[in-house]
Protein backbone atom coordinates (compact mmCIF):
# COMPACT_ATOMS: atom_id res chain seq x y z
CA UNK A 1 0.00 0.00 0.00
CA UNK A 2 2.61 2.46 0.92
CA UNK A 3 4.17 1.98 -3.09
CA UNK A 4 0.35 3.02 -4.06
CA UNK A 5 0.39 6.18 -1.98
CA UNK A 6 4.06 7.20 -2.97
CA UNK A 7 2.36 6.40 -6.97
CA UNK A 8 -0.54 8.40 -6.11
CA UNK A 9 1.83 11.31 -4.44
CA UNK A 10 3.77 11.07 -7.49
CA UNK A 11 0.74 11.25 -10.14
CA UNK A 12 -0.18 14.40 -8.32
CA UNK A 13 3.46 15.78 -8.46
CA UNK A 14 3.29 15.34 -12.18
CA UNK A 15 -0.15 17.06 -12.32
CA UNK A 16 1.45 20.24 -11.55
CA UNK A 17 3.82 20.96 -13.61
CA UNK A 18 4.00 23.61 -15.98
CA UNK A 19 2.00 21.78 -18.74
CA UNK A 20 -1.17 22.15 -17.11
CA UNK A 21 -0.54 25.97 -17.21
CA UNK A 22 -1.03 25.94 -21.00
CA UNK A 23 -4.06 26.84 -21.85
CA UNK A 24 -5.14 24.58 -24.25
CA UNK A 25 -5.95 20.93 -22.72
CA UNK A 26 -3.21 18.51 -21.71
CA UNK A 27 -5.46 15.50 -20.87
CA UNK A 28 -5.66 14.24 -24.87
CA UNK A 29 -4.06 12.01 -26.18
CA UNK A 30 -2.41 14.47 -28.83
CA UNK A 31 -0.22 15.42 -26.17
CA UNK A 32 2.81 13.54 -26.01
CA UNK A 33 3.77 14.27 -22.55
CA UNK A 34 0.53 13.22 -21.39
CA UNK A 35 0.80 9.89 -23.62
CA UNK A 36 4.19 9.30 -21.98
CA UNK A 37 2.35 10.19 -18.06
CA UNK A 38 -0.08 8.02 -18.91
CA UNK A 39 2.07 5.06 -20.34
CA UNK A 40 4.59 5.31 -17.06
CA UNK A 41 1.33 5.07 -14.85
CA UNK A 42 -0.07 2.37 -16.56
CA UNK A 43 3.42 0.14 -16.86
CA UNK A 44 3.98 0.94 -13.18
CA UNK A 45 -0.09 -0.21 -12.42
CA UNK A 46 0.52 -3.45 -14.22
CA UNK A 47 4.09 -3.83 -12.49
CA UNK A 48 2.11 -3.55 -9.22
CA UNK A 49 -0.40 -5.70 -10.40
CA UNK A 50 1.64 -8.32 -11.59
CA UNK A 51 3.26 -7.91 -7.72
CA UNK A 52 7.06 -7.32 -9.12
CA UNK A 53 7.88 -5.03 -6.26
CA UNK A 54 6.83 -8.19 -3.47
CA UNK A 55 8.68 -10.44 -6.05
CA UNK A 56 11.47 -8.24 -6.32
CA UNK A 57 11.87 -7.91 -2.57
CA UNK A 58 11.19 -11.59 -2.37
CA UNK A 59 14.29 -12.27 -4.17
CA UNK A 60 16.54 -9.64 -2.51
CA UNK A 61 15.17 -11.44 0.92
CA UNK A 62 15.74 -14.62 -0.21
CA UNK A 63 19.36 -13.65 -1.44
CA UNK A 64 19.78 -11.74 2.20
CA UNK A 65 19.57 -15.19 3.62
CA UNK A 66 21.45 -17.42 1.16
CA UNK A 67 24.21 -14.55 2.39
CA UNK A 68 23.29 -14.68 6.06
CA UNK A 69 23.77 -18.49 5.55
CA UNK A 70 26.84 -18.41 3.81
CA UNK A 71 28.68 -16.18 6.52
CA UNK A 72 27.03 -18.42 9.11
CA UNK A 73 28.96 -21.42 7.62
CA UNK A 74 31.88 -19.15 6.88
CA UNK A 75 31.86 -18.38 10.30
CA UNK A 76 31.47 -21.88 11.71
CA UNK A 77 34.39 -22.97 8.65
CA UNK A 78 36.57 -20.43 10.47
CA UNK A 79 35.82 -21.75 14.19
CA UNK A 80 36.61 -25.38 12.62
CA UNK A 81 39.29 -24.47 11.15
CA UNK A 82 40.79 -22.62 13.98
CA UNK A 83 39.86 -25.92 16.26
CA UNK A 84 41.83 -27.70 13.81
CA UNK A 85 44.82 -25.48 13.92
CA UNK A 86 44.86 -25.38 18.04
CA UNK A 87 45.10 -29.79 17.89
CA UNK A 88 47.57 -29.46 15.53
CA UNK A 89 49.81 -26.99 17.28
CA UNK A 90 49.06 -28.93 20.47
CA UNK A 91 49.91 -32.06 18.50
CA UNK A 92 53.02 -30.36 17.11
CA UNK A 93 54.15 -29.43 20.74
CA UNK A 94 53.43 -33.47 21.78
CA UNK A 95 55.69 -34.13 18.97
CA UNK A 96 58.55 -32.17 20.05
CA UNK A 97 58.08 -32.92 23.07
CA UNK A 98 58.26 -36.47 22.49
CA UNK A 99 61.55 -35.97 19.91
CA UNK A 100 63.00 -34.11 22.82
CA UNK A 101 62.70 -37.51 25.03
CA UNK A 102 63.68 -39.85 22.61
CA UNK A 103 67.16 -37.34 22.08
CA UNK A 104 67.45 -37.19 25.52
CA UNK A 105 66.92 -41.10 26.06
CA UNK A 106 69.43 -42.16 22.92
CA UNK A 107 72.21 -39.97 24.58
CA UNK A 108 71.55 -41.79 28.27
CA UNK A 109 71.77 -44.84 26.26
CA UNK A 110 74.81 -44.13 24.16
CA UNK A 111 76.52 -43.23 27.08
CA UNK A 112 75.78 -46.20 29.05
CA UNK A 113 76.81 -47.98 26.09
CA UNK A 114 80.32 -46.42 26.26
CA UNK A 115 80.59 -47.15 29.93
CA UNK A 116 79.60 -50.83 29.51
CA UNK A 117 81.95 -50.87 26.38
CA UNK A 118 84.54 -49.38 28.07
CA UNK A 119 84.07 -52.20 30.84
CA UNK A 120 83.76 -54.82 28.17
CA UNK A 121 87.59 -53.66 26.44
CA UNK A 122 88.73 -53.73 30.02
CA UNK A 123 87.72 -57.21 30.74
CA UNK A 124 88.71 -58.57 27.26
CA UNK A 125 92.14 -56.75 28.19
CA UNK A 126 92.21 -58.79 31.28
CA UNK A 127 91.61 -61.89 29.86
CA UNK A 128 94.04 -61.81 27.04
CA UNK A 129 96.84 -60.78 29.60
CA UNK A 130 95.45 -63.84 32.09
CA UNK A 131 95.47 -66.08 28.87
CA UNK A 132 98.99 -64.35 27.67
CA UNK A 133 100.75 -64.72 31.47
CA UNK A 134 98.72 -68.66 31.36
CA UNK A 135 100.90 -69.57 28.25
CA UNK A 136 103.99 -67.73 29.48
CA UNK A 137 103.63 -70.56 32.87
CA UNK A 138 103.20 -73.26 30.22
CA UNK A 139 105.81 -72.73 28.53
CA UNK A 140 108.04 -72.01 31.44
CA UNK A 141 106.99 -75.23 32.59
CA UNK A 142 107.41 -76.74 29.12
CA UNK A 143 110.80 -75.49 28.66
CA UNK A 144 111.61 -76.74 32.61
CA UNK A 145 110.41 -80.07 32.01
CA UNK A 146 112.48 -80.12 29.02
CA UNK A 147 115.33 -79.17 30.25
CA UNK A 148 115.07 -81.76 33.31
CA UNK A 149 114.36 -84.46 30.87
CA UNK A 150 117.37 -83.36 29.29
CA UNK A 151 119.17 -83.29 32.59
CA UNK A 152 117.77 -87.06 33.08
CA UNK A 153 118.59 -88.32 29.99
CA UNK A 154 122.19 -86.51 30.72
CA UNK A 155 122.37 -87.96 33.83
CA UNK A 156 120.94 -91.13 32.70
CA UNK A 157 123.87 -91.82 29.89
CA UNK A 158 126.31 -90.47 32.12
CA UNK A 159 125.48 -92.94 35.10
CA UNK A 160 125.37 -95.38 32.49
CA UNK A 161 128.78 -94.92 30.90
CA UNK A 162 129.83 -94.96 34.41
CA UNK A 163 128.28 -97.64 35.90
CA UNK A 164 129.42 -99.61 32.32
CA UNK A 165 132.55 -98.77 33.03
CA UNK A 166 133.14 -99.73 36.91
CA UNK A 167 130.49 -102.95 36.55
CA UNK A 168 131.58 -106.44 35.34
CA UNK A 169 129.50 -109.09 33.71
CA UNK A 170 128.83 -110.89 37.10
CA UNK A 171 127.16 -107.72 38.61
CA UNK A 172 125.40 -107.31 35.60
CA UNK A 173 123.75 -110.33 35.65
CA UNK A 174 122.99 -109.90 39.22
CA UNK A 175 121.17 -106.78 38.63
CA UNK A 176 119.30 -108.15 35.01
CA UNK A 177 118.47 -110.89 37.58
CA UNK A 178 116.75 -108.63 39.92
CA UNK A 179 115.06 -106.25 37.45
CA UNK A 180 113.27 -109.83 36.04
CA UNK A 181 112.72 -110.28 39.90
CA UNK A 182 110.87 -106.74 40.18
CA UNK A 183 108.83 -107.06 37.31
CA UNK A 184 107.88 -110.34 38.17
CA UNK A 185 106.24 -109.44 41.97
CA UNK A 186 105.20 -106.01 40.49
CA UNK A 187 102.76 -107.78 37.49
CA UNK A 188 101.42 -110.68 39.52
Amino acid sequence: MTFVKSLSVGALALVATPAFAKPESFVTFQNPEFVVIVGFLLFVALLVYLKVPGLIAGMLDKRAATISTELEEARNLREEAQTILADYERKQKEVAEHAEQIVAHAKIEAENAAVQAKEDLKASIARRLQAATDQISSAEAAAVKEVRDTAITVAIEAARDVIAGSMTAKDSSALIDAAIGDVGDKLH
